[in-house]
């Protein structure tokens, strides 16, 4: 068997997202979630998270783009002026903070790990950022592992868009190891997130090609959910094939045993 850590992106985005997530996670079908500690859900949320997620990897899902706090602004609005290196990392170093603080506040411990709504932690200036930020907040010897989203290993159904992800958050891996964070060296999930996408054919490729150590990203949640962003429509049916047989087939199929990140870190 080789171990893969599965990790449900955008805990506390919607109640409906949540709940899916936490029915995921007492049925094994995940082991690891990262959690919008800036919604207006997650103090609530985080009490049920803690219970459900033994075994599991609890991070944090650094949140700019999302409308559910400050400093929100769209996303080719932190594309453009990463890229420019037009952004504060003063002021970036302090929101990530903020998000850090309000994380440990409720859940009761610091993120084992650290991501970003669309995937905006590992751009230029923001990535510095959150390096600073961790250094302040974590003790010595005790750091998050991160997600390198330009280690993307397959384009899904999207190459365009993968190409633009690994361009722009190029380099991320390499400074991340040299600050001394681990990453996750295999990475996959990304796909066009449309409602006519075979996600269950793409979730089964890549469990098929991980490595012992690889890391997967999905955004399941309940259907119908009117908070759950402009994918909601996709949510449901990530949902539906995660709590399904054939998914406990397919890991069985390809010798998957799901694991937190954390320990394979160690």
């Amino acid at each position: 068997m080789k171990t893969v850590t599965l990790c449900a992106d955008d805990f506390a985005q919607s109640p409906a997202i949540s709940a899916a997530i936490l029915a995921l996670l007492a049925a094994g079908r995940l082991s690891a979630t990262s959690a919008m500690s800036v919604s207006p859900y997650w103090p609530d949320d985080a009490h049920a998270l803690r219970a459900a997620a033994r075994g599991a990897d609890v991070g944090l899902h650094l949140a700019f783009t999302q409308p559910c706090g400050q400093p929100m602004r769209p996303l080719p609005w932190w594309i453009v002026l990463s890229q420019l290196r037009l952004l504060s990392r003063t002021r970036l170093r302090g929101h990530i903070l903020h998000q850090v603080d309000r994380f440990a506040d409720a859940y009761g411990s610091l993120p084992a790990f650290i991501d970003g709504h669309q995937h905006v932690h590992a751009l230029p200036v923001l990535r510095d950022a959150l390096f600073d930020a961790i250094a302040m907040r974590w003790p010595d010897g005790s750091r998050p592992w991160l997600r390198a989203p330009d280690l993307l290993a397959d384009a899904g159904d999207s190459r365009c868009k993968a190409r633009l992800l690994v361009g722009l958050c190029r380099g991320f891996s390499v400074a991340a190891r040299a600050h001394g964070y681990a990453v996750p060296a295999w990475f996959a999930g990304l796909y066009s997130l449309r409602p006519g996408a075979d996600f269950a054919r793409l979730m089964t490729r890549w469990l098929a090609a991980s490595p012992a150590g690889g890391l997967l990203m999905c955004h399941p949640g309940l259907p119908q959910d009117e908070r759950g962003g402009r994918i909601a429509a996709v949510r449901g049916a990530e949902y539906a094939w995660l709590a399904s047989a054939g998914f406990v087939e397919a890991c069985r199929h390809h010798g998957v045993a799901l694991a937190r990140w954390t320990g394979q870190a160690a």
